[in-house]
């Protein structure tokens, strides 16, 4: 169980933050909420306190014999501020401690992550820009926000996160606390990568389709992740309901063809490509215009042909030296083959520059938030890693950085 120090800011987003104290709760944290007096005018402080089941720290003067102006930051395993407004931000970068909140910045011993939430205006101000990179300078993980309705009929960057996203980053770092130095650096600031996600449908006919359970949670994951690190990141995803990661533009495929369609034209100016989907391996030779019918006690034949090998097709139109491709392996070992066997001839095969291999089966990997991963290059293997896929997606980009920086 960590420690978390849930400090809200006040802005409207702070309702959100309701929501993000349930998750980490549910995910077994120790959750102390410390609000402005800003914050208290959108959600009260008896509402924070049934819903974390403990005491809300609103003051520094409140309990003062136990020091909470430093007890809090220096005890937390992690502090998270949800929503940063403007005004928070400012006060952080210039080392104000004139609240609660503040206080507990300026002590904090672990990670801190701030989620900024304000109107487009003032997250586009040259003011604000530089107070997020003065944080950033200083090891503080900034999530950028996302872009959609804002208060009244406004839209446009500046929303805050949903708050499964937010969580989601606060379990990577939590995990890993180097995770919070590479976030804060922005170690892939200046990358273009693409990556995709989900399985794809072949239509046998208007209504069914030959797919797989694929749940595009790793590719998610992995966009967060590169995004999170400041890299221009493009999803290409197949069949996955789900909002798209803050930052991260989504172009939406079915088939396998689409796919080896979308991501190809993507890839051209890409310095790194995760072809993280599961495409189809075969597809119906010709699908039928209308539904298909029961006849009698009859079964159906299919006739079947392979579909594109995209990403074998990646590298074969690959003109840059130093992009970096890295494939997906969903394997099942047997008698005859081993995982590692298996993942081997596939690296071969598809000539990538890192395969990132599982073991499928029930309750493994597809849907699943956990995963264990090993990876493989030319040169050897790395692994098996395990853990949550966003803890897993950053243990990715440090091998695929790692390939491009040696090229």
């Amino acid at each position: 169980m960590s420690r978390v120090v849930l400090g809200v800011a006040g802005g409207i987003a702070a309702y959100k933050a309701c929501e993000l104290l349930r998750r980490l709760l549910a995910a077994g944290h120790e959750v102390t909420v410390v609000p402005t007096d800003a914050a208290l005018q959108f959600v009260g402080e008896a509402t924070w306190a049934a819903l974390s089941g403990r005491p809300v720290h609103t003051g520094v003067w409140a309990d003062a014999h136990r020091v909470p102006h430093v007890k809090l930051g220096q005890e937390a395993d992690l502090v998270v501020v949800a929503p940063a407004t403007a005004d928070l931000l400012a006060r952080a970068a210039t080392g104000r401690a004139d609240d609660l909140l503040t206080n507990v910045l300026l002590t904090a011993h672990g990670p801190v992550v701030m989620a900024p939430a304000m109107h487009t205006e003032m997250w586009l101000h040259a003011a604000t820009r530089a107070n997020v990179e003065t944080l950033r300078s200083r090891g503080v993980v900034v999530v950028d926000p996302d872009s959609g309705r804002l208060t009244g009929p406004d839209s446009g960057p500046g929303r805050l996160p949903d708050p499964a996203e937010l969580a989601a980053v606060v379990e990577s770092v939590l995990a890993d606390a180097a995770v919070a130095g590479r976030a804060a650096g922005q170690d892939l600031a200046g990358l273009r990568v693409v990556v995709s996600a989900g399985g794809t449908r072949e239509h046998l006919d208007p209504v069914r389709f030959l797919g797989n359970a694929s749940s595009g949670l790793m590719g998610w994951a992995l966009a967060r992740a590169a995004r999170l690190r400041g890299a221009e990141v493009t999803l290409v995803a197949a069949n996955v309901d789900r909002p798209a990661p803050p930052g991260v533009p989504v172009t939406t495929v079915t088939s396998t063809a689409d796919l080896a369609a979308a991501v190809t034209a993507a890839a051209g100016n890409a310095d790194v490509v995760v072809m993280a989907a599961a495409p189809a391996d075969f597809t119906p030779a010709a699908a039928s215009g209308t539904k298909i019918k029961k006849s009698g006690d009859g079964g159906l034949e299919l006739d079947l042909v392979q579909t594109a090998d995209v990403l074998a097709g990646l590298v074969r139109a690959r003109t840059d030296p130093r992009q970096v491709l890295v494939g997906f392996a969903a394997e099942t070992p047997d008698g005859d083959a081993d995982l590692l066997e298996l993942g081997r001839a596939k690296l071969a095969r598809k000539g990538c520059d890192l395969l990132v291999l599982n073991a499928v089966g029930p309750g493994l990997v597809f849907g699943q938030p956990d995963s264990e991963i090993t990876l493989l290059t030319p040169e050897g293997s790395d692994g098996p890693h395990a853990g949550s896929k966003d803890t897993l997606a950053h243990i990715i980009w440090d091998t695929a950085l790692s390939l491009r920086s040696s090229r």
